[in-house]
């Protein structure tokens, strides 16, 4: 028997605790500095907003970590000593282990700001800072947002909901346009400025001001504008945290460094989630994924080699899902913010500006090759399926009805999605197939 230490309790590191369970009568303990027990992550803005509390983030009852036999520590790693395989404990003093997963997580990006750790700055990762933004946005004018991703727009709608005004500081020309291709970009930045957030693109932070207490008082920005303010959300980006591994001899890149089984450069240690990166990427897919089921997957599969089943993780075809305030966004395979080589594209916006689908296909033979989605839920496993089949787009096309999510009574857009894709392309047109909804039928 073996005692395995996990070191963070986020979806990876408790995903791999769950399945080593399963699988094993090792000694499980896991080892948290953030909080005592696991968490939704995902829930942080919507206990700020008044839709959960605390509480109702933990999909386990206390007593399931004693009945599984899962040891929780709460306390932080000071350091790892991989030689002696032993870790050194802020409160616990040392602790011995056999194996060792690391699953520390991600912290938010810092660039060096003037101003950067003044009170009143904070990211939105952990517990501790959602404990710290509910202190510093209580009575306040206006936050001032440094970043335009998914946790910014989560920060802001957050902001928002308690009648704050919200300035988004975004360098790009367009929001989020690294990721999404112009299109989607310009449909998001309008639905962000709806919702009256004050959206400034190309305008980057210079500094953060303080008062006369040490607290946030204004931001500069790069074009030479003040902006007064009392919060100052850091949102731009995250980093694997591996501060406590750094000197450990575990060798590092931008995150730890881990082959196609998980493992790192020392026997026996492996590195899941947030924190990992590959040093072989699978194709399509980047070195780093920060993403709740990237790191699910890799807990399942580390589990498994650790129990003597070695599996090389294989994360599949790339989707993600998110919220921009209320317009759902997904994306299944690969939409790049540019066309690359031998790709076409076909994109279909509905005149409310709030609903649209782009497509990207190869241009040679037409393979599907990934599709963003804005305003329509779309069901996981048939976009999957068609990735996995290497479907051409006018079968994705043809039958798209098989892919609505929606409940029968919500419009549905298939039909004009192939009209736009017919009037625009003459070398085939396509016809939807499949039942029409009930709605559909009594409209006729």
């Amino acid at each position: 028997m073996k005692h395995i230490v996990i070191i963070g309790n986020g979806i990876s590191g408790i995903t791999a605790a769950r399945h080593l369970r399963k699988q094993s009568d090792h000694d499980i303990t896991v080892i948290s500095a953030e909080s005592e027990y696991f968490w939704s992550r995902t829930a942080l803005m919507y206990i700020y907003m008044g839709h959960m509390k605390k509480e109702h983030t933990q999909p386990y009852e206390n007593w399931f970590w004693k009945k599984n036999k899962i040891n929780l520590i709460h306390d932080y790693v000071k350091s790892v000593n991989h030689e002696n395989k032993k870790l050194k404990l802020d409160k616990k003093g040392d602790l011995i282990y056999d194996v060792l997963i690391l699953a520390t997580g991600a912290k938010p990006n810092k660039f060096g700001w003037p101003g950067q750790d003044l009170e009143g700055v904070s990211g939105m990762v952990s517990q501790q800072d959602l404990e710290y933004i509910e202190k510093y946005t209580k009575n306040i004018d206006r936050g001032v947002i440094v970043g335009g991703g998914l946790i910014g727009v989560e920060l802001a709608e957050m902001l928002a909901s308690r009648k704050i005004n919200v300035s988004m500081l975004v360098r790009e020309e367009q929001f989020w346009n690294n990721v999404l291709p112009e299109q989607e970009a310009n449909l998001i930045g309008n639905h962000i400025k709806e919702h009256h957030v004050d959206l400034r693109l190309q305008s980057e932070l210079k500094e953060i001001v303080a008062d006369e207490n040490g607290r946030v008082k204004a931001v500069l920005t790069g074009d030479g504008k003040e902006i007064p303010c009392q919060f100052v959300g850091l949102t731009a980006g995250v980093h694997p945290n591996i501060e406590m591994v750094k000197e450990s001899g575990i060798e590092c890149g931008r995150g730890i460094l881990v082959n196609e089984y998980l493992e790192t450069s020392i026997p026996n240690v492996y590195a899941i989630g947030d924190c990992a990166e590959r040093r072989t990427p699978v194709p399509g897919r980047v070195p780093i994924e920060q993403v709740w089921y990237t790191g699910r997957m890799m807990g399942e599969v580390v589990a498994k080699t650790i129990c003597g089943e070695k599996t090389e993780y294989l994360p599949g075809h790339w989707f993600n899902s998110a919220k921009f305030f209320d317009i759902e966004y997904q994306t299944y395979g690969r939409v790049w913010n540019k066309l690359k080589e031998n790709e076409s594209e076909f994109y279909w916006e509905h005149g409310s500006g709030k609903i649209a689908m782009h497509f990207i296909y190869a241009t040679d033979t037409k393979k599907f090759l990934g599709v963003n989605s804005f305003g329509i839920r779309l069901r996981h496993e048939t976009f999957d399926q068609w990735l996995k089949e290497e479907a051409d787009i006018y079968t994705v096309l043809e039958n798209l009805r098989a892919a609505n999510f929606d409940p029968e009574f919500y419009k549905r857009y298939e039909v004009e999605v192939a009209d736009a894709f017919n009037s625009q392309h003459s070398e085939r047109q396509v016809s939807v197939k499949g039942k029409k909804s009930l709605l559909e039928k009594i409209l006729g």
